[in-house]
């Protein structure tokens, strides 16, 4: 493999495999050019495919960051902030190079829109930064839909057998836009309407049908943090009120906030804030503590729904 490293800043190239065998070698050969240059590397995939990179790498693979995407990607909302700006803002001096494998076949229907959105706003995040992030898609057990997602929101395209080509359909405000998608109705679900006045309420609602619904431990608190966070965005930003609504769906919590406000940065809560920075964490901390996010946003208002595994 030869990836276009060196006359652009921001390198984002999908890497198409079929079998395990192309997808070492193919991967393999991306760090290995990384360790000839001299640059930090990251990677973050499945389990099972950390296995065969660090087989095919061999002793090479020492000194790499090697992390499980289904832990620490578990939400793609996370993956820029935690993972890849994580990483690259931790190595400031030269190029930066990372796999990062955000959607395999486990990942579900629910999850899909916001792992495109993710893979699109990784050219906005990075724009202009020496950071080559390499993304693999397997071929055969995903979706043609992610397939083709992937040529849209990647401007390089590599081969299993290591072919470069350019994409002629690269738009990734255009994959931003698609998946910004209304959210399936509300089923029978207990809900607060609130304003700011009833923000400590809003939270003890919130408390009380999480544990109605099985949530215990760690994951109250949990709850509780985000939503502080998004209701308080409501009466700030998002016109002074906002209705939350609280279910069990397929052994998830769901919590969803809905307001009347504009969510007009496609980067809200997935860009890490600057040293000193008082506000902006609100949706990033909700982000880092759920297991999915997904957002809708339009002229009639902003819905965050986040689910939580029970």
């Amino acid at each position: 493999m030869s990836t276009v490293t060196t006359h652009e800043a921001f390198v984002h190239p999908a890497l198409f495999y079929r079998t395990d065998q192309e997808y070492t070698r193919q991967t393999a050969a991306f760090l290995r050019e990384g360790l000839t240059n001299g640059e930090p590397m990251a990677v973050a995939v499945p389990g099972p495919n950390l296995e065969l990179i660090k087989a095919g790498l061999g002793s090479d693979a020492e000194g790499i960051l090697f992390l499980d995407m289904t832990e620490a990607g578990r939400n793609p909302g996370r993956i820029i902030p935690k993972v890849l700006r994580g990483f690259a803002d931790a190595h400031p001096n030269g190029r930066v190079r990372i796999i990062g494998e955000p959607i395999w076949a486990g990942r579900s229907a629910v999850e899909y829109p916001a792992c495109a959105q993710h893979e699109a706003l990784i050219n906005a995040a990075f724009e202009g930064r020496a950071v080559t992030i390499l993304c693999p898609y397997d071929e055969v057990r995903l979706d043609p839909q992610v397939i083709a997602d992937a040529k849209v929101t990647h401007p390089t395209l590599i081969s299993g057998e290591g072919h470069e080509s350019v994409s002629d359909v690269y738009d990734w405000q255009a994959v931003v836009d698609r998946y910004n998608q209304e959210l399936p109705p509300v089923p029978d679900a207990a809900a607060f309407s609130y304003g700011g006045e009833d923000l400590p309420a809003a939270r003890q609602f919130a408390l009380a049908q999480a544990m109605r619904l099985g949530m215990a431990g760690q994951r109250l608190m949990d709850v509780e943090l985000a939503v502080a966070e998004l209701t308080t965005n409501s009466v700030v930003h998002g016109g002074g009120r906002g209705t939350l609504a609280v279910w069990a769906e397929q052994e998830q919590l769901v919590i969803e906030v809905r307001d009347a406000g504009l969510l007009t940065d496609p980067l809200a809560g997935r860009r890490p804030p600057k040293p000193g920075q008082l506000g902006g964490r609100g949706l990033m901390l909700v982000n880092y503590v759920s297991d999915l996010v997904r957002v809708h946003t339009g002229d009639e208002g902003t819905t965050v729904r986040m689910y939580l595994s029970l």
